[in-house]
């Protein structure tokens, strides 16, 4: 066996633990776990930490990524009560609402593998997505969907968007969050399809 070889295998170990631990704790989006454990019971792929879709908000008490934090956060669609009753309590810095898409981590053995997986990308039609670690044994796959929105809702202790408008920004995240389902659906459809 190749130093390749032995290296993907220990990576590929050593993340299916860290997964199936996630899961165990429901610390997992439960959206993506059957995609995850296909793509773990391949031969020459893994995942890596992946993210089904979400609406949050997100609190920013200064500047770097350590100083942000999750006000609230959910995976699937939220009523405009929850949000605005959220958005009322008592918070630290800013708060922004922000609708993320998913994002896919993924591991493949070689690179003619690493092409397969964005052979799959262009098929189910993701759009963002490409190769960012490269060494032998170990190639990482990053794929994002497109449909997105962030926007500050609140300075401080002020709320700077009325009801109204925050009731239709809501419903237009609940909107993009299911079309991002709806997109990730379509690639876990062509991956059971094509990944073997």
């Amino acid at each position: 066996m190749s130093e390749a070889d032995i290296r993907f295998r220990m990576v590929k170990e050593r993340h299916k633990k860290r997964f199936e631990l996630a899961v165990k704790k429901g610390e997992a989006d439960e959206i993506i776990v059957p995609l995850c454990r296909y793509i773990n019971s391949t031969k020459n792929f893994f995942t890596s930490s992946s993210c089904s879709g979400r609406i949050v908000l997100l609190g920013i008490k200064g500047k770097g990524k350590n100083k942000a934090y999750f006000h609230r956060k959910w995976h699937q669609a939220v009523s405009f009560d929850k949000v605005w009753e959220a958005i009322g309590e008592n918070t630290k810095g800013n708060l922004w609402f922000k609708m993320e898409p998913f994002i896919i981590h993924i591991g493949a053995r070689t690179l003619k593998d690493a092409c397969k997986v964005l052979d799959i990308k262009n098929s189910a039609g993701v759009k963002r997505g490409g190769i960012i670690a490269a060494k032998p044994g170990k190639f990482i796959l990053e794929l994002i969907g497109t449909e997105e929105m962030a926007l500050p809702v609140k300075l401080g202790d002020e709320i700077i968007v009325t009801k109204e408008f925050m009731r239709k920004v809501v419903e237009k995240a609940n909107e993009k969050l299911e079309a991002n389902n709806e997109r990730l659906r379509k690639f876990e459809s062509v991956v059971r399809a094509e990944l073997k």
